[in-house]
């Protein structure tokens, strides 16, 4: 049985930091600073002046200018991580407080995927549950590609589990038809997902969700894949969770999974009892002995809609297989 919460205990809870690393990283952070996640401060990290100038963020922080002069990384994950080292004694000091830190990041580029495995070790020895999300390049970006397989042992290798969202798998679901649509898409969902946790933590809301329980699903190694479905509320518990369960965002196998966060969205007609009902069609997909997670909340914008995303954790993959930390 939950324990009883209260709204003041709620706003008391611990300190959430939104890092986002290069370019596609800090448009999240922009996109994130205009939705208002609250109680969250965002973070904008990178080695590109121009564009580090038009996101909006809590701090803006321009790594390594001595070595970049504020142009970017050129595309060099190598320049990416050195710059974030360079600037180690700033990102400490931002980071000193954080319990919880969402690190969100594009792999294929040179900032980001050079960076982000500095930034979240950095975070890591402050205390903070790490919580990684990342895009994946499109198919046809060869070099790209091959940058982020890279870029995700990294982080894989600091944090044990990265939640990977592939912009290849956004295309149907979204219709979009252009490169530009596609991380756009992208760009809203990471931010949807990580302001939609953050307020399960800190603000009142049906179900909150506990820091302690997210970091024990969330610290689980291997894999993590993240599924996104969205039905009206006429379809019911059933075709809520149907919705979610066929449109997981990395072409992986999530059946294994050994831990799993659920968070369900609905508007003012939302009620618990509904929300359990979408979470017991979801358990039907885990193993009995995982780790489970949910929680729920109403929100303005959702009337006769249902939002449900699943994030699976603890798989195993040949994709990437355990490494030693």
């Amino acid at each position: 049985m939950r324990d009883l919460v209260t709204e003041e205990d709620v706003r008391d809870r611990h300190p959430i930091v939104i890092v986002g690393c290069g370019g596609a990283g800090i448009t999240t952070i922009n996109r994130l600073h205009h939705l208002q996640a609250p109680r969250a401060r965002t973070i904008a990290v990178d080695t590109d002046r121009q564009h580090l100038d038009m996101v909006q963020a809590d701090s803006r922080i321009l790594i390594a200018r001595s070595l970049t002069r504020g142009l970017g990384a050129g595309g060099s994950p190598d320049i990416g991580r050195r710059a974030a080292e360079m600037a180690r004694s700033t990102l400490e000091a931002v980071l000193e407080d954080a319990e919880l830190c969402f690190l969100t990041v594009g792999l294929g580029g040179g900032t980001g995927t050079g960076a982000a495995p500095v930034v979240a070790q950095i975070a890591k020895d402050r205390g903070a549950t790490v919580i990684v999300v990342v895009g994946y390049p499109l198919n046809k970006e060869r070099e790209s590609l091959a940058r982020a397989e890279e870029g995700v042992a990294a982080l894989y290798r600091v944090t044990g589990s990265v939640v990977v969202l592939d912009n290849n798998r956004l295309q149907p679901r979204n219709q979009v038809r252009t490169h530009g649509q596609a991380f756009t898409a992208m760009d809203q969902l990471m931010a949807e997902t990580i302001k939609a946790i953050s307020e399960a933590i800190s603000e009142w809301s049906l179900i909150n969700i506990d820091i302690d329980d997210l970091r024990a699903v969330m610290s689980r190694d291997g894999a993590a894949v993240m599924l996104v479905g969205d039905t009206d509320r006429g379809s019911g518990a059933r075709g809520a969770a149907r919705a979610c369960l066929s449109h997981p965002l990395f072409d992986i196998d999530y059946h294994g999974a050994t831990g799993a966060l659920f968070h369900i969205t609905g508007g003012s007609d939302l009620t618990v009892q509904a929300a359990e009902e979408v979470v017991r069609e979801l358990m039907y997909e885990l193993d009995p002995m995982a780790d489970l997670l949910w929680g729920a909340r109403a929100e303005p914008g959702f009337e006769g809609c249902v939002r449900v995303m699943a994030i699976m954790t603890g798989i195993r993959s040949a994709r990437f297989p355990r490494t030693t930390r």
